[in-house]
Formats: structure tokens, C-alpha cells, sequence
């Protein structure tokens, strides 16, 4: 439905008889400037946000109304019901250039466009943070006292204080640093005088695939750390040019791509001033992944996960941090026979020496217990546990993110007590998509939710989801941003079709203010990958409003593969990358041509990196069925992405060749008829620009014409107020030429 805004008529007296109406001023356009200019049109979106260790305070990091890209440190005191600003990123911040390190490690986080403080930790005995800002760190207190613990031109990695708050470690000049904090840190690690050879970072595909972006852990009291060691010298070298406005940089770049020599990584466990070192017994074989390391809640073991490359076993390893001696607890294996292990953050090591651990061994992810030997599953169904949110040990409670009828999520208590006739509630209210954060005795709930008509908006809550104060409530008031906009807004409809197997199939459309008889352009939006889910009843944004106000049908499929759906929806990938997604996402083009106001003439694709990919997939794979198709940096060979990523999918190339070329992009450009943009940013260290360069040879030597974009000094996020508008504005100059325009009145 659409939301009308009445305009009150406001009348003067011209004469005894005659009464004139003041013209009603217009609403604005939405445009892809004000779509992307501060302040934010979703209003305020904080991000990190945590509660204090004694629950007290909440902090996070919210972004300034005049510059959205910007993040400073703020708290609220739950007693007091005050907000204060805790750091200045502005005032502090030294605007000294990040080091490439620090930058690469950014951009593995998804925060490389991001200013101001992207990080903090709270100190364990909640009297302060640590903040990271422009390469050096900060001690702040809740007093408004903020320190300057490092000022040097290199940056400071990783940094963390250790679990008690004594000690303050990071990484520099690949070395880990320890000291006392509020005095002097020294190197721990080795000297080796070695650049192939790195101490308590995670290697490249840990940081860009695993989720895991530290390589150190501290023990819970502080006596010892494990630490990474990872050997680059086996990992081949990509020279990667990242071409700037006014010049070039040469990078070689340590990328192991699909059926290469991956960083060989070892782990040792010493004390905090680096004696008494032991190496851990990670098994005889070295051509493995290391996704996650803990340490018992006691300190009295470290428990280390062991993948193979395949990413079809993972072992539990339990070690012994006294002498490095190791001993397989358990073995988790890959659900199906053609299928992977996903990895997750969703487990605990219990204070009672138990384990809650997820799992997709029925098939769906589930939690389970592992105590003394045994497994006892705690959850059931076909809604997936998504995300593990808090555990009160105390009271036996478990709080949980899990799907809802596919496109909701939503928060779960489960009660651990055995026999219990009601073990699991639903915490938040239905019509949202939700995700929570917990302080860590799991006492208080933050709760972060959208819907369709609802930006997002934030609330501390109890036990029982009981809301016991907003924290943004960003209501779609008169003040906010988005205001002046809702005239115009639609609220998306969804359904389902079927695939070729009768899989249910979600779709969500949003359509502009139609005529009767008139057909209307669809823009197609589509990732298509895995470990992702377009497709759910979240607040959408701006954007996709901003193209439905241009006239176009808005449009998103999810297809098998995607996330959220259980094993066997993920499957059908395997091994066929550019298979079974390209073949729903048609399906997706056949169902809109069947509708009596949809143009089947103008259906155009759009994608970015897997989408990107799936563009080209498409154009391939049916001449004629689109009207166009916008690939944005795409993968177009998957021998040039990485092992882990890749391999998990579609196997080592050098074990399944015809798997790798049944899925590239290559060998079939010269399909491609239909109209093509390309775009890429020009120092893209995720996927290199390489993988356009080799497309765009192979076009031009055929002779197939296409159009391009290219962003110099971009990495794979082609991002900014001022470079998102040109990169849309250019999207659709390119579907006006090429007749993928909404119908003349």
C-alpha cells in the first residue's frame, strides 16, 4: 500500500464569495544524489553495538547526520537514561594514512569505506575501551578520560586488551606485541627478518573466507596466549596493479587462488612474555585450515578446529596448552556426500565442562550438547538456528536468532532444563526480521529490527523480550530523513514460483504507480551465490524506492544455493557454480513476462561480484530473455578466486577441470548478444580485476560489443555519496539507450 501524506488546504479571504487554495508544494525527487548523501534516509544506523561487562552502560558506534560514513563512540547509562559521546573521531583522530596492512585487513572486514573508530573493546572490568583509531589505540573511560596508549607511523593490527585487562597486545611490523597497559609493549613472537613469515595474524583466507580476523588468544587469566604462525613462502604471488586517478601501484599480493599452495599455519601457546613456547600438535598433515580456536572456560585446555581441505571433516582438537599434545574430542562431517562444512561462531564451551554446538547434520542448522562423550540435540525443525545471541549458565537459558517461515528472523529463548514441557519461546514480535547482542552473563537483550515500513531501529530489552527502553527508535516521523519521501513509498509484495524441481522459490517485487493497459521495465535485482538471502521482510532501503519512483518494477529472486533454507537447498551447487542458479533466476524472467503489466521486453539484470557473475551467466545461457545486464566485478574464472571459498563449492580445479569449465564465464562470452555493461573498480584485491581484463580480451577479439565502467583507485567496493550516484546514474543512462524505459504517458 501506498503511504499518502494530506496536505491541509490553507484558505484566504479574496472576497465575500470566493475562497483561493494555496498550491501544494510537490514532493521532492528521490534521487541517487539524495539516496547516498548524509544524513543516512534509513536515519541513524549505529553499528558494535555491546553492553558493558556489568551490563550497565551500552556503547556503540553511530555515525554523524552530516557525514554517514563517519563513526564516533557513544554510551548510554542505563541508571542516569543519558547518552554521552565517549570518543570524537574528528577532534582525536590524527587523519595519518592507515598502513596497506591495515587497509587490506579493512576491506576483509567489509568496513574499508568506513571513517572515524570501526572498532572498540571493552576492557573486562568495565573501566574503559580500547579504541583503535588511524593506526594507533586509546584507552577511553566512562569519565570522558581518554589516553593515547601507541603513537608510531605503523599501524597497530589486532588489537585486544587480554581477558583480565592487564595486558594490551597487538600486531606490528608482523610481530605480536605485548605490555603492561599504560606502558611499553614489546615483541613476543620470533625475530625472523622474514616477510613470508607473519605471528598472530590470520591468514588471508581466514580473514576473507572463515570469518576468523585475529591470529592470537589469550587464556582466560592471563598466564598464557595462543598465537599463529603462518609461512606465506607456499603461496603464489599475485601482481596486482591498482590503478589510481594520477598513478599506478604495483602490489604482490600472497592470493592463493583455487588449486594453489595455501599459507602453511602453525600455533603456539607461550606465556605473556613469549617464554616457555610450545607448538601445538595440529596432526601430520599440514595442508589444513584452522577456522577457530578457544580456550576452556577454565584455562585448563585449548580446543582448536582442524578442516580439511575439502572442508568436508572438521575435528575438535583438545590440546593441552602446558605441553602442546593434542587429542581429537570429536568429528564433525559434511551432512551429504556432495556437499561442505559450514563453518560457524554459533557454539560455547560451558562453564559445567559441556559443549553447545551447532550442527547441519539432520540437515538444517540445529543446536546440540556434547557432554561426557554424548550428543544431545536441543533444537528441531525446518527454520534454521542462525546465530547463537547469548548463554545465562546461571539460569540454564540459551538465546538464539533462527528463520521464521523463510523471511523473518527472529530471537529464541531455550530452556536447557531437561524435560521441560515448554522449552523454547519466540522473544521478539512478529512482522520484523530481528538480530540481538546480549551482555555476557545473557541478562539484557539489544535487539536490532526491520520491516518493509519500518527503517531500522534498536531496543534494550529483558529476558522475556520486554522492551526496557528505545535506544533508536527512528520512528518514521516528520523529522525523519526519509519524511519527505514517503508519498512515494511502496511496500514490496511477495510470493513464491516454482523450480524446475518444484522447489518454492521467494520472490519480492515492488511496483511503481501503474496505468491501466501500460507495461512497465523490471529491474532484476540478483546475487545468486551462497551464504547469502536478498529475500526477506527487512526494511529495503532507499535505493531500490529511488528506481520504482524512475517508473521500474523492482525485482529479487532467491535461488537454490542461497542461504537460509536447509542442506539440500544449498546443494544443487555443488560443483556447478553457474548451473542451477542461472536456471531459477530464468524462471524468476518467465514468471514476470506471464504478468499483463510487466514489458517482456524490458527485463534487465543487475549484480555485483557472485551477481556480477551470474549476469554474465545469464546473458549466456539465454539470448534474448533479458534486455539487458549490468555485471559488477564479476568472478569470471574460478581458478582466479581463492581456495577456500572456491574449492568448498566446486572442489580442486586440478581434481575436476571440466567442473571449473562448465563454470566459467569465458568460454562463452561470444554468446552474449543482448546489451552488456561492465563494471569494475581498478584496485580490487577480492575479486582482481583480472577476472574483467580476461572477459573483456575475449569480447573484443570476437568483436561482440558490450559497454564499461571502470572506477581507478576502487577496490571491490565501489562506494561513496558522490561515486554510488555516478556508478547508478550510469546504470541507467545505459538501459535508456538502450530502450529499457518505463512507457510514455
Amino acid at each position: 500500500m501506498r503511504h499518502l501524506l494530506v496536505a491541509l488546504a490553507v484558505f484566504t479571504i479574496a472576497t465575500p464569495a470566493m475562497a483561493e487554495e494555496e498550491p501544494v508544494t510537490p514532493a521532492p525527487e528521490l534521487t541517487f544524489e539524495r539516496v547516498f548523501a548524509s544524513p543516512s534516509l534509513d536515519g541513524p544506523t549505529p553499528r558494535k553495538a555491546k553492553l558493558s561487562p556489568d551490563g550497565r552502560y551500552l556503547t556503540l558506534l553511530r555515525n554523524r547526520a552530516d557525514e554517514k560514513e563517519r563513526y564516533d563512540l557513544w554510551a548510554y547509562d542505563r541508571e542516569s537514561g543519558e547518552w554521552a559521546m565517549l570518543v570524537d573521531s574528528e577532534k582525536l583522530g590524527t587523519g595519518r594514512e592507515l598502513s596497506e596492512d591495515e587497509k587490506m585487513q579493512r576491506e576483509r572486514a567489509r568496513v574499508g569505506n568506513l571513517k572515524g573508530i570501526v572498532d572498540y573493546h571493552w576492557a573486562a572490568d568495565g573501566s574503559g575501551l580500547l579504541v583503535p583509531l588511524d593506526g594507533d589505540l586509546y584507552l577511553a573511560r566512562l569519565g570522558g578520560e581518554v589516553v593515547r596508549l601507541t603513537d608510531t607511523e605503523e599501524s597497530e593490527l589486532n588489537p585486544a586488551l587480554s581477558e583480565t585487562g592487564k595486558y594490551l597486545s597487538f600486531v606490528r611490523e608482523r610481530a605480536l606485541w605485548v605490555g603492561a597497559v599504560g606502558g611499553s609493549a614489546v615483541p613476543i613472537t620470533p625475530e625472523t627478518g622474514d616477510n613470508e613469515i607473519r605471528w598472530g595474524e590470520a591468514e588471508f583466507v581466514a580473514q576473507e573466507e572463515m570469518g576468523r580476523l585475529t591470529g592470537y588468544w589469550w587464556s582466560p587469566d592471563d598466564s598464557r596466549i595462543a598465537v599463529q604462525m603462518t609461512d606465506e613462502s607456499g603461496v603464489g604471488i599475485v601482481t596486482r596493479a591498482a590503478i589510481g586517478a594520477t598513478g599506478t601501484k604495483v602490489f604482490d599480493q600472497r592470493y592463493p587462488v583455487a588449486g594453489s599452495d595455501n599459507a602453511i599455519v602453525e600455533l603456539y601457546v607461550m606465556d605473556s612474555d613469549g617464554g616457555d613456547r610450545v607448538k601445538v600438535d595440529l596432526g601430520p598433515e599440514t595442508d589444513i585450515y584452522i577456522p577457530r580456536v578457544d580456550w576452556a572456560p577454565d584455562g585448563s585446555a585449548l580446543y582448536v578446529q582442524r578442516q580439511n581441505r575439502e572442508q568436508t571433516v572438521l575435528d575438535m582438537l583438545e590440546v593441552d596448552p602446558a605441553t602442546g599434545a593434542s587429542e581429537v574430542l570429536f568429528t564433525e562431517r559434511a551432512a551429504r556426500e556432495e556437499y561442505w562444512i559450514n563453518l560457524t561462531d554459533n557454539y560455547k564451551f560451558l562453564k559445567d565442562g559441556s559443549l553447545l554446538w551447532w550442527s547441519e547434520r539432520d540437515g538444517y542448522g540445529n543446536f546440540y550438547r556434547f557432554a561426557e562423550g554424548e550428543w544431545e540435540q536441543l533444537t528441531f525443525g525446518e527454520e534454521p538456528v542462525t546465530e547463537l545471541v547469548g548463554v545465562d549458565q546461571q539460569r540454564g537459558r540459551v538465546y538464539y536468532q533462527a528463520v521464521s517461515e523463510v523471511l523473518e528472523k527472529h530471537i529464541y529463548e531455550l530452556d536447557l532444563t531437561p524435560r521441560r514441557s515448554s522449552r523454547i519461546r519466540m522473544l521478539t514480535e512478529p512482522g520484523f526480521t530481528n538480530a540481538a547482542v546480549m551482555d555476557k552473563d545473557a541478562r539484557t537483550l539489544l535487539i536490532t529490527r526491520s520491516s518493509p515500513s519500518q527503517p531500522p531501529q534498536s531496543y534494550l530489552a529483558d529476558t522475556d523480550g520486554q522492551r526496557i527502553a528505545w535506544v533508536e527508535q527512528n520512528a518514521l516521523d516528520a523529522d525523519h530523513p526519509y519524511a519527505a519521501y514517503l508519498a512515494s513509498h511502496v511496500a514490496p509484495e511477495f510470493g513464491t514460483i516454482r523450480a524446475e524441481d518444484g522447489t518454492a522459490l521467494h520472490y519480492r517485487m515492488i511496483k511503481p504507480e501503474m496505468k491501466p493497459g501500460k507495461r512497465y521495465p523490471v529491474y532484476f535485482y540478483h546475487y545468486g551465490g551462497p551464504h547469502a538471502q536478498v529475500v526477506d521482510r527487512g526494511w529495503g532501503g532507499a535505493l531500490e524506492q529511488a528506481i520504482v519512483d524512475r517508473g521500474y518494477i523492482w525485482f529479487e529472486l532467491d535461488n537454490r544455493g542461497s542461504a537460509n533454507r536447509g542442506v539440500d537447498f544449498e546443494a544443487p551447487i555443488y560443483r556447478a557454480m553457474g548451473g542451477v542458479e542461472v536456471r531459477d533466476q530464468k524462471a524468476g524472467a518467465e514468471f514476470l513476462r506471464t504478468l499483463d503489466f510487466v514489458d517482456p521486453d524490458k527485463i534487465a539484470i543487475d549484480g555485483w561480484s557472485y551477481g556480477g557473475y551470474m549476469t554474465l551467466k545469464q546473458l549466456q545461457a539465454d539470448p534474448g530473455l533479458y534486455a539487458a545486464g549490468i555485471a559488477g566485478a564479476p568472478v569470471t574464472r574460478w581458478e582466479l578466486y581463492d581456495t577456500h571459498y572456491t574449492e568448498r563449492y566446486m572442489g580442486d580445479p586440478r581434481l575436476v577441470p571440466e567442473a571449473y569449465e562448465e563454470a566459467s564465464a569465458v568460454p562463452d562470452a561470444t554468446a552474449i548478444a543482448d546489451p552488456l555493461l561492465l563494471i569494475h573498480g581498478m584496485a580490487d584485491d577480492n575479486v582482481v580485476f583480472e577476472n574483467s581484463s580476461e572477459l573483456i580480451a575475449a569480447l573484443q577479439e570476437n568483436n561482440v560489443p558490450f559497454e564499461m565502467m571502470l572506477y581507478p583507485g576502487y577496490t571491490h567496493r565501489v562506494s561513496g555519496e558522490k561515486i554510488s550516484p555516478h556508478r547508478y546514474n550510469t546504470v541507467f543512462r545505459f538501459l535508456e539507450r538502450h530502450g529499457v524505459v518505463p512507457p510514455a504517458d
